[in-house]
């Protein structure tokens, strides 16, 4: 059996999160073990679960309130280099992605 990959989903949007819960359960591999509505709420979770239980994946929105996005970003690359972050957006301008992937994301869906 495959291993589980554990992911926290950051969102401002609760829909958005709850959406991707229900995608993310038909994987049985995978398992969402946070879940974060503000920038600061994601380092929290990502500082608390990053050494502990462990974490696997970090789906994050580009714009939250407070820290957004990209400053969540660099953060966590700080802390936790090894962490794949993988930035969500409704922004479907190239430099948004390059910006991302510049600063350590390991993808960038629109």
């Amino acid at each position: 059996m495959a291993e589980t990959i554990r992911v926290l989903i950051g969102d401002d949007h609760r829909i958005v999160r709850e959406g991707l819960k229900q995608i993310l359960a038909d994987a049985p591999d995978v398992q969402v073990v946070a879940e974060a509505q503000t920038g600061e709420e994601v380092l929290a979770q990502v500082r608390e679960l990053g050494g502990s239980l462990g974490l696997d994946l970090v789906l994050l929105d580009i714009a939250m309130p407070g820290l957004d996005g990209l400053d969540v970003l660099q953060a966590i690359k700080r802390e936790h280099p090894r962490l794949p972050v993988l930035m969500l957006s409704t922004y479907p301008e190239k430099q948004y992605a390059v910006r991302c992937i510049r600063l350590g994301a390991c993808g960038y869906l629109n």
